[in-house]
């Protein structure tokens, strides 16, 4: 369990575009701290500010950045191994959800109880939701692929849509 940010913490950002829009990438001098969607740029340097409020926020400008680049390529492949750090900040609960959800393999799903059974807590599936919305790594930490136990959608902290497209676009990559 981390802070959410310490003064004076820089915070290393880069945006690109893929399948699910904007994207904006963020690393601490630990790892990848955000991977954040959505429809602009401002909006998303916005939304991490409101994440890292004490923090300098340095715009990378080199999309040949190691941490940027292995994101994108994650997101493009999400069959192969992420090769960066990850700086998960959230309660130990929080990281607990978050390590669980990266042991479902691209192309697969759970519903929240499932996530809830294997963590030991069967009657957590309302902490493990919230937990999902609290995800501040979009698709590296896949709480895209939790849904409701019939299977159907449920809310996506980016949207519905998104979560639609990034489930599709892991399906295709099963298919190949």
């Amino acid at each position: 369990m981390k802070a959410k940010g310490a003064k004076n913490e820089t915070i290393s950002w880069q945006a690109g575009h893929c399948y699910l829009g904007e994207v904006l990438v963020a690393c601490s001098h630990t790892g990848v701290c955000a991977v954040l969607p959505g429809e602009s740029r401002d909006e998303l340097v916005a939304e991490l500010a409101r994440r890292f409020p004490d923090a300098i926020l340095i715009h990378a400008n080199d999309s040949r950045a190691d941490w940027f680049a292995s994101v994108m390529r994650y997101l493009i492949d999400s069959r192969r191994p992420l090769s960066v750090a990850l700086d998960l900040r959230g309660t130990e609960f929080q990281c607990r959800v978050w390590q669980t959800l990266r042991d479902i393999p691209s192309g697969s799903s759970a519903s929240y109880g499932d996530i809830a059974r294997r963590m030991g807590m069967p009657a957590a599936s309302r902490a493990v939701a919230g937990a999902c919305a609290a995800n501040p790594l979009a698709v590296v930490v896949p709480c895209h692929r939790v849904l409701r136990s019939d299977g159907s959608l449920s809310g996506y902290r980016w949207g519905i849509r998104r979560k639609q497209a990034v489930l599709s676009h892991e399906q295709g990559l099963s298919e190949r």
